[in-house]
């Protein structure tokens, strides 16, 4: 089987936030249609965390979804986000994250070319591309 990078199919146009913003633009990424996974946080295109819908949710405890419960605006990402997380280089196979994902730790893993964040790729990403190989 060809090793294919998996440049070729991780979401590129990517989700992220800064280290100071508030919880209250996690929130609202997250109400957005469609929107499951994880949230990178970056500073100057470098990857520094990154936020799960269930990092989130520990912190929020109850917080309801009025916006302007005290929780989403004294809170920062920074103090909810996992630092260094796991990431691959564009080079990377698409087996090789298949690997990675399959152990369960993650559900999205991003990519990093040097420090500069490219993309990330989910296991949604590897599905549709596993289900249009069999087309």
């Amino acid at each position: 089987m060809k090793s294919t990078a998996v440049s070729s199919i991780m979401t590129k146009n990517v989700v992220s936030v800064s280290p100071e913003q508030k919880l209250i633009d996690i929130k609202h990424i997250y109400e957005k249609e469609k929107f499951h996974h994880h949230i990178l946080v970056i500073e100057n295109d470098k990857l520094l965390g990154i936020v799960s819908l269930i990092d989130f949710m520990y912190r929020i405890k109850g917080a309801g979804i009025d916006d302007n419960n005290a929780i989403y605006n004294d809170l920062l990402v920074k103090d909810i986000m996992t630092t260094n997380p796991f990431s691959l280089n564009p080079d990377a196979t698409i087996q090789e994250v298949a690997l990675e994902l399959s152990k369960g730790r993650f559900r999205a893993i991003p990519i990093v070319d040097g420090k500069k964040v490219v993309g990330i790729v989910s296991t949604e990403d590897l599905i549709k591309y596993f289900l249009s190989k069999q087309k």
